[in-house]
């Protein structure tokens, strides 16, 4: 069974879709019991990392994503909550992965959010990644960014690099949106599901 952590955040629909167009059924739970015993999760996000982590305590996820073993899938801000903390508020986040979130700096040419198709740049064999092209893009709407570091599995650069994959353990994540990335996308969710990590 395949969960997916309902936050609240405004992406959920959409990625149940991606999984639907699949042929993959899903399950949008708050139940830590539900939770703990899926054999995939996702944790979707959007939105800011103070209400993001506000939401998860509320529902009393926060110990629950912590302690998860099999393995889980953040996207966009989910990737975000990953990390120790987040500037965007101050924010103390999950402390899965080291590091701290930061807001892209603006610079000449460069805006803030980003929003656009990118390509990625790996510098080893990345199983999310598996079947898709190098060339391939990918959709991004974000104006805080995840430093590239140890667990950095692919980046991506606005003005200044970002990871945009990365992994530790059981937990990877994904700065752009897989479910509305199309082709490239939708092989990214089936690498995940199939344990391609």
């Amino acid at each position: 069974m395949l969960a997916i952590v309902d936050s609240g955040g405004a992406n959920i629909a959409s990625v149940r879709f991606a999984l639907e167009r699949l042929g993959l059924h899903s399950e949008l739970t708050a139940d830590p019991a539900v939770i703990r015993a899926a054999e995939r999760v996702i944790l979707p996000g959007v939105g800011s990392a103070v209400e993001g982590m506000k939401r998860l305590q509320a529902k009393g996820l926060v110990d629950c994503v912590r302690g998860l073993t099999q393995p889980v899938l953040g996207v966009c801000l989910g990737m975000q909550l990953l990390f120790e903390a987040s500037e965007e508020g101050n924010t103390s986040t999950l402390g899965i992965i080291p590091g701290q979130v930061a807001l892209l700096p603006d610079s000449p040419g460069i805006t803030v959010p980003h929003m656009g198709w990118n390509t990625l740049t790996t510098g080893r064999e990345v199983g999310l990644l598996d079947g898709i092209e190098p060339e391939a893009r990918f959709y991004f709407v974000h104006s805080y960014a995840a430093p590239v570091n140890a667990f950095t599995q692919a980046s991506c650069r606005h003005g200044t690099p970002f990871a945009a994959i990365v992994q530790r353990g059981n937990f990877s994540g994904c700065q752009f949106h897989p479910e509305r990335s199309g082709v490239a996308g939708a092989r990214l969710l089936q690498n995940f599901v199939e344990g391609r990590v």
